[in-house]
């Protein structure tokens, strides 16, 4: 209601201002023709001419009206360039200040709520530079200040900033303006004013603060290199440091381009995902997935049977399958696409200088144009009392410490209901292990909707894990019963047995060793970069975990991409990282794959939101193959098919989301992924069913009503 009162006085004021021909008296016209009485007003009551003309103009700029123009010349004529600049100047900043507060006090809410997805880049720009690109435009009177007025209120700046910012920035126009004021019976038109010359006088002032904000940036960055000593030649252009997912996608672009490029790295090539993670972690899942349906083949028409196997050999295949996957990432590949590859530990002496220590002692120094930070992440540990005794394993350490056992740990307990986590406890369940699942929150894969994590839960209590949510491990003991994790659940203890105890609570930034804090490179959980994965120096980048915020492969690469050209191009044009639609899948049975916004992320930022479902246990392909459970669930704009976000669970769910992937990243909607042929039968069509299930919402039942009569009327013709 009192938004509407606002709106309403405003029209009322509007309406008013029209309606008694107002617009006519603030003509150029009108105030010269009328100047010597006004003159003789102000004569009369200086000080009373003065507010009237102060309150004026406050009420012309706030209700955004016509005339602000004319009443500055009007004011330079009436009270001389002196004072009609100092009335001007904060009646004209504190009328915008109040359209600004108008506009946001009206209109902000609802655009942000509305439109808060693609203005979230404009936001963020704002908070970090509002003021200087509000300082830009009031330097330019091209550019409409009403409109600046009520554009501005729709974005986060603070008022203050606005306000003492338009109080300068305005300075130079007013000046201008007043001082013509008071050469009033000369000027013929605003034009006369406003000529080309000015006009590009204002825009060279314009450009002042861009120019300005160059020459600081490049200050900064001098200054960022002083203590250090630039080397006359580089010996490379690039060094990469880390052979993971990041770290060789970088390298490699580096090559493609003809740089001379070093990938240093100290352990395995291939990194986290191919020797601890991604790879062999698939690999585990495939044979506890076969288990699972000999176990289970009287649901196929068959007969339940229980596989005997040697685990042993399904860790055999584990390393056998990195092994097949190796060369993809090996030292003989790297060299052939021209990156020269050592094996060593690198420290970054300066900002273009890189010693390599090698395992035999010796050690290098090369000298870059630019350096990558690739090192990944590791399995963090928390500092539990005992836990270091307690033999503990990590996704780590658990392929080369398992890989001797003939049998399936008896008893293991997996700390973390992560997506690690979950696919660990339910694979090893698969192969005959008692998994017992510890998670001190509320629920498992706590970053997905709660339908979500209860699927996820059920399906893996149905493998025969034991899911302990709400349960904080206190400590890990071993006594004459053997070794355990004590946990707490509302104030009770118990004590949980164990054989195996893997930590899969997640994964911390590699960033110690790497002469980070001697360069005064920001670290908190990782390395601290900018838009373009840019450290404090330029020349020095991080992509990949080490950088964050994602920890996926397929992100990584993503970002060496960015780190690579910026590192190598930066000086000429640089690109900031998108991460604007970031898939990932979480591979437990059936799997959780998911881009954009689930529901408790749109609620949690405001953002509002239609959901559309559909059930794969209706999908013919899925009944087919006995996969007939899960869903797509696809958030859209309110009334359109704009795809803000999709979650699949089921069979193949992650291959599934690409169509979706695809359609976010390119701008398409549900309409146009309906209007697809999908091969009958298979899995994909559920993602055209969803789209019909969003169509049928929509439909134009009005139309359609027209149409029936109008069917109707044609079969009594």
């Amino acid at each position: 209601m009192k938004k509407l009162v606002i709106v309403f006085l405003l029209l009322v004021a509007v309406v008013a201002f029209f309606a008694f021909d107002l617009d006519t008296v603030l003509t150029l016209e009108n105030i010269k023709a009328n100047q010597a009485q006004l003159l003789e007003i102000r004569d009369n009551a200086p000080f009373v001419t003065s507010l009237v003309f102060f309150s004026l103009y406050v009420l012309v700029t706030a209700l955004s009206l016509p005339g602000a123009a004319i009443m500055t010349l009007l004011g330079g004529g009436l009270f001389g360039l002196v004072w009609g600049f100092v009335l001007i100047s904060f009646a004209s900043s504190l009328g915008a200040t109040l359209a600004f507060l108008v506009s946001r006090y009206l209109l902000r809410d609802s655009v942000q709520k509305r439109f808060g997805d693609k203005l979230a880049a404009i936001n963020k720009g704002v908070e970090r530079e509002g003021a200087f690109y509000l300082f830009t435009l009031r330097l330019v009177p091209i550019f409409p200040f009403f409109l600046i007025n009520i554009l501005m209120g729709l974005t986060p700046i603070k008022t203050w900033s606005f306000y003492w910012v338009s109080q300068v920035g305005m300075l130079a126009g007013t000046l201008v303006f007043t001082n013509a004021g008071t050469q009033l019976a000369k000027i013929d038109s605003l034009s006369g004013i406003l000529s080309p010359g000015l006009l590009f006088s204002f825009a060279l002032l314009g450009l002042f603060p861009l120019i300005a904000k160059k020459l600081t940036e490049t200050l900064k960055k001098k200054k960022v290199y002083t203590k250090w000593t630039k080397p006359s030649r580089f010996d490379r252009n690039l060094v990469v440091i880390g052979a993971g997912a990041a770290g060789l996608v970088s390298a490699y672009i580096g090559a493609a381009v003809k740089a001379k490029v070093t990938l240093v790295e100290a352990e395995k090539m291939g990194g986290d995902c191919l020797n601890y993670g991604c790879v062999p972690s698939k690999a585990l899942i495939k044979s506890a997935k076969i288990v699972h349906y000999l176990k289970n083949a009287g649901h196929y028409g068959l007969e339940d049977n229980s596989p005997s196997f040697s685990f042993k050999k399904v860790m055999q295949r584990v390393h056998a399958i990195i092994a097949t996957v190796e060369p993809h990432d090996s030292v003989e590949r790297y060299t052939k696409l021209g990156v020269e590859v050592l094996k060593g530990y690198a420290t970054v002496v300066d900002p273009w200088t890189v010693e390599i220590a090698f395992e035999n002692g010796e050690k290098k120094r090369l000298t870059t144009r630019a350096i990558i930070i690739a090192a990944g992440a590791r399995p963090f540990v928390p500092p539990l009392p005992g836990i270091e005794d307690s033999e503990y394993l990590t996704s780590d350490t658990l392929w080369d410490k398992l890989a001797e056992r003939d049998t399936v740990p008896e008893r293991l307990v997996i700390l973390g209901g992560g997506p690690i986590g979950c696919e660990l406890a339910q694979s090893f369940a698969r192969l005959g292990a008692n998994v017992v699942q510890i998670e001190r929150g509320a629920v498992i894969m706590g970053r997905e909707d709660l339908e979500v994590s209860a699927f996820a839960r059920a399906s893996l209590e149905k493998d025969g894990v034991t899911v302990l949510t709400e349960h904080s491990a206190q400590r890990c003991i071993q006594d004459d019963q053997g070794k355990a994790v004590i946990v707490e659940n509302g104030g009770q203890k118990k004590r949980v047995d164990y054989d195996v105890f893997i930590c899969a609570v997640g994964r911390s930034a590699r960033l110690d060793g790497y002469g980070l804090e001697n360069l005064g490179i920001k670290t908190e959980r990782t390395v601290v970069t900018n838009e373009y994965l840019e450290t404090i120096y330029p020349n020095i980048l991080a992509a990949g975990d080490v950088a964050g915020p994602y920890q996926f492969t397929h992100t990584a690469g993503h970002q060496a991409w960015y780190a690579a050209v910026n590192a190598l191009f930066g000086e000429w044009k640089k690109f900031k990282v998108d991460y604007s639609v970031i898939p990932w899948t979480t591979f437990i049975d059936p799997e959780v794959a998911r881009v954009g916004l689930n529901e408790q992320e749109a609620r949690g930022r405001g953002i509002k939101y239609e959901v559309t479902r559909f059930g794969i246990d209706d999908l013919d392909r899925a009944i087919a193959d006995g996969s007939a459970e899960g869903f797509v669930k696809v958030l859209t704009v309110p009334g359109k098919d704009r795809i803000l976000g999709v979650t699949i669970v089921g069979a193949h769910g992650g291959d599934l989301l690409s169509e979706f992937v695809l359609a976010m990243k390119h701008g398409l909607g549900l309409n146009k992924i309906l209007g697809t042929i999908h091969t009958y039968p298979t899995l994909a069509e559920a993602n055209k069913y969803v789209a019909g299930e969003w169509k049928r919402a929509h439909a134009p039942h009005k139309l359609l009503a027209w149409v029936e009569k109008y069917h109707t009327w044609k079969r009594g013709q």
